[in-house]
């Protein structure tokens, strides 16, 4: 297998008609959709010259600015205007440029480019975990971790511009990264959920979503054109994102996530009568805004409301994800078909994401297996009361649609 290409090198592929093609992204468009050059060439050898010949061309000059002791903040813009930023989407721009802001700047920016220790890089990580910087509180430890990558990847580049014989992001320790706990719903606060849910004009939204497992930004994103109303077809092919404060159709964020969906035919049939009352061509139009899908985190927000009102505890929309996940596990689905359904890259993701689950269908395989090899009735060690599958909930009279 060749190797991966590294993000910025660019790609390289054989044609249908027997030529090399190289692209490489020069950027992203307002709508955050990637901006492409290529080439053309009879060799992968000559593909890879021309390739790294456009990359010159596209890649602005070292300006005579730049040298070993100039300021790490001084690098850090420069780094980041030249290679980062033009090849990052806008979403990830303006994260970028707050932690170079807030910071990494702030903290490490004064000191010589060549001077930066790694002992400098080991005290700003437990700085930022500290309550003493501009926030007032200790920042998440994903939060630390982008941090040191973005100085991590200017290093590198300093490293390989001759600037500094070593990169000092080496050898620091890190905490590891601390993941919010995955809530999953019980079938009877499902339940609840969904009654709720249709007092509130919103059943359609969240029965999709549980049928589904979308990403909060493709469910926001998604359009009539997307669905089949014949086949129960569903296409996935783009999300939206909030990039300050505007929202942006984009591409997804990785080919994985470019799928298409059967919906379940009961789901269909509510989407099908759902379709006769939308005037609109998004799935989930704004009550506020004409011609605009409705703000993601109106979609969350909109969640929470339904489950205060259902008398449920509050989760985030992701653990309706979760919670589709872990319930086609648990039915029999592969690994491999819910990967693909979820738009994961790998098995791998899902197999990490959904250890719970898995653990508990490989002990239950265990007991499948000694009952039928030793012919022994199996105990089990306390009987389980029956979960209840039915809910006398009623629905709260509907409130005011008036957020979102």
């Amino acid at each position: 297998m060749g190797r991966k290409r590294k993000s910025g090198e660019g790609t390289i592929r054989l044609r249908k008609d027997g030529r090399w093609e190289g692209r490489v992204v020069i950027g992203y468009d307002e709508k955050g959709l990637p901006k492409t050059k290529n080439v053309l060439a009879k060799t992968k050898g000559e593909c890879v010259e021309k390739l790294k010949a456009l990359k010159e061309t596209i890649a602005p000059s070292t300006p005579s600015k730049v040298r070993a002791d100039m300021p790490f903040g001084e690098w850090l813009d420069h780094w980041y205007e030249t290679y980062s930023r033009p090849t990052i989407r806008p979403r990830t721009q303006r994260t970028y440029e707050g932690y170079l802001r807030l910071y990494i700047k702030p903290k490490l920016g004064s000191i010589p480019l060549n001077k930066l220790t790694t002992n400098d890089i080991q005290q700003f990580c437990a700085w930022m975990k500290s309550d003493d910087h501009i926030s007032g509180n200790g920042i998440a430890d994903s939060q630390i971790r982008n941090c040191y990558s973005l100085c991590h990847r200017a290093l590198e580049k300093a490293r390989a511009e001759h600037l500094i014989s070593r990169d000092p992001t080496e050898g620091c320790k890190l905490s590891p990264v601390r993941y919010e706990e995955m809530k999953i719903l019980s079938k009877e606060a499902m339940q609840k959920l969904l009654i709720q849910a249709k007092e509130e004009k919103y059943y359609e939204l969240f029965i999709l979503e549980l049928a589904t497992g979308l990403r909060l930004g493709e469910i926001a994103a998604l359009q009539w054109d997307d669905l089949n109303l014949e086949s129960g077809e569903l296409q996935i092919n783009k999300q939206v994102v909030a990039v300050k404060g505007k929202l942006t159709v984009s591409s997804p964020k990785t080919k994985a996530a470019v799928r298409t969906l059967i919906l379940p035919s009961s789901v269909l049939k509510v989407m099908r009568e759902y379709r006769a009352r939308v005037d609109s061509r998004w799935m989930f139009p704004s009550p506020k805004k004409e011609d605009s899908p409705m703000r993601p985190s109106s979609i969350h927000q909109r969640l929470h409301r339904i489950l205060d009102h259902a008398g449920c505890d509050r989760v985030r929309f992701h653990d309706l994800r979760h919670t589709f996940a872990t319930n086609a596990l648990a039915y029999g689905m592969d690994i491999k078909t819910l990967s693909t359904i979820l738009g994961h890259v790998s098995c791998a993701t899902t197999l990490n994401t959904y250890s719970h689950v898995t653990d508990a269908m490989r002990q239950q395989a265990a007991v499948k297996i000694d009952r039928g090899i030793a012919k022994a009735e199996v105990t089990e060690q306390e009987e389980k009361p029956k979960e209840r599958t039915m809910t006398t909930f009623q629905a709260r009279k509907r409130w005011s649609r008036k957020a979102s």
